[in-house]
């Protein structure tokens, strides 16, 4: 019979990391555990990761609900995904977990190419929010590393200032040398987000993340259209559920692009929900981690590269922490790779 546990675990940053929903100085997630009671030696271990302030799980009974399904895990392993569907952390610790176990506990997930081929995952390289120079300092290590795609966050601190950062790039680089992202985090007004959009259409931009907040569904259909820089909806894809609701989501708003935090949206099986959908409306995607621990961006990485995206992914955030757990994950410059 297999059981289930769980433990808590609190990640501290190296440095403040700045987002639009605050300063993060730590984390908590909970590594789960899985194991056959006939075969106690093979575990499987994932990771339940749920986000403050933006995962749909993100609860005061999260705990209890964790210990209640380790207690009663018998009851939970038909159609799991289903009756985790408000827990979508707890579902992707557990499905990561069980997909250990079957391939022997070495939190080997997935025959990936990532291991099989030693094929690495080309990755974006991620600029936190800061004040100016901070920014400034992390796009010139990223740029000294070999990254021909950054990912900026904005939104913390003036916009004009924002500007001036990406036309400083853009001074250096064009947008054939260098990718340029950026991701507001829903941070910008509803009736101020055109505006800032064409002013931003100045640096090239590849795309822009959520621009205004998730559940405006009209007003982000209208932007996707009028927008000089392509969309790609992230948070507007979490507390979605149901097949039919996801294809209506996409159907209505037709963004140019979505990107999948497993951790936010029902893990492996959720992002693969998504992945079917956008193919058939002919929208592209990547997937990104959510600061997770080294445990569950492993399974993350591992994946992506069953997937064979060619775009840069977002991956990068493995050494974002002082007390994380050994990675078999190797970043060189852009590229990730997964060593034995």
């Amino acid at each position: 019979m297999l059981q289930l546990s769980y433990e808590a675990y609190t990640l501290k940053f190296k440095q403040p990391s700045g987002t639009s929903r605050g300063v993060l100085r730590e984390k908590k997630i909970w590594i789960t555990t899985i194991w056959d009671s006939e075969n106690p030696s093979t575990k499987g271990k994932g990771e339940c990761n749920p986000l403050v302030g933006l995962s749909i799980d993100d609860v005061p009974e999260y705990e209890e609900k964790l210990k209640h399904v380790c207690d009663n895990f018998y009851n939970y392993q038909e159609d799991m995904y289903r009756k985790l569907i408000h827990f979508p952390s707890i579902y992707f610790g557990i499905e990561m977990a069980l997909l250990d176990l079957e391939r022997g506990g070495n939190q080997v997930y997935f025959n990936t190419p990532l291991i099989k081929f030693k094929q690495p995952i080309k990755i974006n390289g991620l600029i936190w929010m800061g004040e100016e120079s901070f920014m400034l300092d992390q796009i010139e290590q990223k740029l000294a590393n070999g990254f021909t795609c950054l990912k900026m966050k904005i939104g913390a601190i003036d916009f004009e200032k924002e500007k001036s950062i990406l036309a400083s790039i853009r001074k250096r680089f064009s947008a054939e040398d260098l990718e340029l992202r950026v991701d507001a985090n829903g941070g910008f007004l509803a009736d101020e987000a055109l505006q800032k959009l064409n002013e931003l259409d100045q640096f090239d931009i590849h795309s822009i993340e959520q621009p205004i907040q998730q559940k405006q569904i009209q007003q982000m259909q209208r932007l996707c259209v009028e927008s000089p820089i392509p969309i790609a909806l992230d948070e507007e894809l979490i507390g979605v559920k149901s097949i039919e609701e996801k294809r209506e989501l996409l159907e209505t708003i037709l963004p140019q692009y979505i990107i999948l935090k497993p951790s936010l949206i029902g893990g492996f099986k959720g992002s693969m929900e998504w992945i079917q959908l956008a193919g058939e409306l002919s929208i592209p995607w990547w997937i990104t981690s959510a600061l997770e621990s080294n445990i569950g961006l492993n399974a993350i990485a591992q994946f992506t590269s069953t997937l064979y995206n060619p775009l840069p992914q977002g991956l990068g955030t493995g050494g974002l922490y002082t007390n994380n757990f050994k990675s078999p994950l190797n970043l060189q410059g852009e590229l990730l790779y997964y060593e034995e």
